[in-house]
């Protein structure tokens, strides 16, 4: 189809000549640097330029759930790039991950480990789908090299559901020491999910047990699973980041 708006940028061009010669690609964004309207406009001009090179077929890394009009910021900057690859017609699957564990990894969640903290903006007993970021590769790489399995669907997935309390609980266990949970005030975050009432009021919608049986290639770790294969000995004993920085991902 025409091409849309101004002439092709530079950066658009090499991702054009990079592109021609691959039989499918993985395309993916990210609101934590220059916002989720700048993430909206820069994957619907990379998935432009993915058909421009003519690549066969496009699997599309959004968020869980962002296809249900949530309202957060960062779910509907993806579900745009999800109507935009629908409007321009060429073959793709959305893989849509939950919550990553690795944002535990993250300064601000470390800070408050340190502490003898699980801070979040959740309530203390809310479920929350998580998912090891390990695990949303395997599951992609399967739905690059099924292509006819996966082709025009879009998948949320997810490998456990805890409530903050009991993640709590968990990662206590994993780095042997007394955490605790804290409920804290979504206005005082910059996270845009967790300043939305969705998850309030909202949990993740997905099949975890389905996807264990359909796909058990993807080991699908639980929350305790992954916590305690981390060396958490050196991420607690790293010098604190800067306050405030935040998770990068759900």
């Amino acid at each position: 189809m025409a091409r849309r708006g101004r002439g092709p940028s530079r950066t658009r061009q090499s991702v054009i000549r990079a592109a021609r010669i691959a039989n499918a690609a993985f395309a993916m964004g990210t609101p934590y640097e220059a916002g989720p309207d700048s993430e909206a406009r820069q994957g619907r001009e990379l998935v432009e330029a993915l058909e421009e090179a003519a690549v066969p077929y496009i699997v599309y890394s959004s968020v869980a759930n962002a296809d249900r009009k949530t309202g957060i910021p960062h779910f509907e900057s993806k579900a745009k790039v999800e109507r935009h690859l629908a409007f321009l017609g060429v073959p793709c699957s959305v893989v849509a991950p939950v919550f990553f564990m690795e944002n535990f990894h993250s300064p601000a969640f470390v800070s408050a480990l340190r502490n003898g903290k699980l801070a979040m903006a959740l309530p203390r007993h809310r479920p929350l789908g998580m998912i090891a970021v390990e695990d949303v590769a395997a599951f992609t790489a399967l739905a690059i090299e099924r292509r006819s399995e996966f082709e025009g669907k879009r998948t949320d997935i997810g490998a456990d559901e805890v409530s903050g309390v009991e993640a709590a609980a968990i990662l206590a266990d994993a780095i042997g020491r007394r955490i605790t949970y804290e409920e804290t005030p979504r206005d005082g975050l910059n996270a845009d999910w967790a300043k939305n009432e969705w998850f309030s009021r909202e949990r993740y919608e997905f099949d975890a047990a389905l996807l264990r049986r359909e796909y058990p290639e993807v080991r699908w770790r639980t929350l305790r699973e992954w916590a305690v294969t981390q060396d958490w000995l050196s991420l607690l004993a790293a010098e604190a980041a800067s306050p405030g920085a935040e998770p990068k991902r759900t």
